[in-house]
């Protein structure tokens, strides 16, 4: 469980006095207060959230409680885990590849909407006993960039295949959907604007009028240092809603764009050999997204306390786990005259660190502690 928050306590006032080298993760309240009025603000739908994204608890309890308007549920643990929290909360199990048993836990549990993406999937559900009033989501992908990686790549059915299958689900007379992933940290409102003109066309198509559209999430988290403002998505998705001649009910699911921001994590410089250096953490705990997409923007405090502010070089960074894969994908721009004991503060980590670290060679997360803020010089 995180701490409760001190008041005015800072990224460097922890630091600073911190004797333990394991990685900090750093998380304020307000920005995730913030980030999720932001969305239930400007977004023209209603607002769920991704588990998978930040499972941790007092994550789920302030979204919970800050009037979120249900969650996306990958698995069964989630859906406990969301039953135990916010009991009430409306579950979407959008994972559309599921066991026999993983769909009696989300029968059992009231899920009230489900995603499919091939009708050997659809047809399973029904031989499952979903009820007819389960909403069923059909999932699609289009060849569509603007995002860090592809999601289309493991799930969603091609056009032609959507069409068919949405025809399929709606001669079952329950409420119809169509569903899509842009891909993670997506930059591009255009990506969301094809999807939804593409969604409009394959409900045309099949002859059928949605009850909803879910848009899924991938909108961006500010990674790079730079503020990343939801409204020119909202704007191009209100937008775009008009090739709709019905409008469906919209719905997002984002994960990272939501609660990325409101953390940081922090991983200490265990040793520094030629143009590499050793860190406390790796790809098997909080920098896990790191052999995937660049590093976030960074700042770097000295371990005799202050912000290193000198310039920056490129440097091989790897992990502290007795592997050689632990090594990040790219270098890290580090400045000139680290020193072993510096702590390298990582910006925009709330998402797919807690969720995804091991304990391998027993290294990994410490208790996240809760601040006021966030701030630091990174870039």
């Amino acid at each position: 469980m995180y701490q409760q928050p001190v008041e005015a306590q800072t990224i460097a006032d922890v630091l600073s006095v911190r004797s333990d080298t394991a990685p900090v993760h750093f998380f304020a309240p307000d920005r995730l207060d913030a980030r999720l009025a932001e969305f239930r603000r400007g977004f023209p739908g209603l607002v769920t959230y991704a588990v998978k994204a930040n499972p941790t608890e007092d994550v789920l309890q302030r979204l919970c409680a800050g009037g979120l308007d249900g969650f996306d549920v990958a698995s069964p643990d989630e859906i406990a885990l969301i039953r135990r929290i916010c009991p009430n909360a409306p579950m979407h199990y959008n994972n559309p590849v599921r066991s026999k048993a993983e769909i009696a836990a989300g029968i059992a549990a009231g899920v009230v909407s489900w995603s499919v993406d091939a009708l050997s999937e659809y047809e399973k559900l029904v031989a499952a006993g979903v009820s007819p009033k389960a909403e069923v989501a059909v999932r699609f992908k289009l060849p569509v960039a603007g995002a860090a990686y592809d999601f289309g790549a493991k799930f969603g059915a091609e056009v032609d295949d959507a069409v068919d299958l949405l025809r399929h689900v709606a001669t079952s007379g329950r409420p119809l959907a169509l569903t899509f992933h842009v891909g993670t940290q997506c930059t591009d409102p255009a990506a969301y604007v094809s999807y939804i003109h593409a969604a409009a066309q394959i409900a045309e198509r099949a002859g059928a009028t949605l009850d909803r559209l879910n848009v899924g999430g991938g909108f961006p988290a500010s990674r790079d240092g730079s503020p990343k403002p939801l409204e020119p998505f909202f704007a191009a998705i209100r937008e775009a809603m008009s090739a709709f001649a019905v409008r469906p009910t919209l719905i997002c699911e984002p994960g990272r764009g939501l609660v990325a921001d409101s953390f940081a994590y922090a991983v200490q410089v265990k040793s520094i050999r030629g143009q590499s250096v050793y860190l406390t953490d790796g790809i098997y705990g909080g920098l896990s997204e790191m052999v995937s997409m660049p590093a976030p923007a960074l700042a770097v405090m000295s371990a005799n306390g202050g912000w290193r502010d000198t310039a920056r070089q490129g440097v091989r960074a790897f992990g502290p786990t007795c592997d050689s894969l632990d090594q990040l994908r790219d270098p890290l721009a580090l400045p000139e005259g680290l020193t072993e004991g510096d702590w390298i503060v990582f910006r925009s980590m709330g998402a797919y660190v807690t969720g995804v670290t091991t304990r391998f060679n027993g290294y990994g997360l410490s208790d996240p502690i809760t601040v006021k803020d966030l701030c630091a010089p990174y870039h």
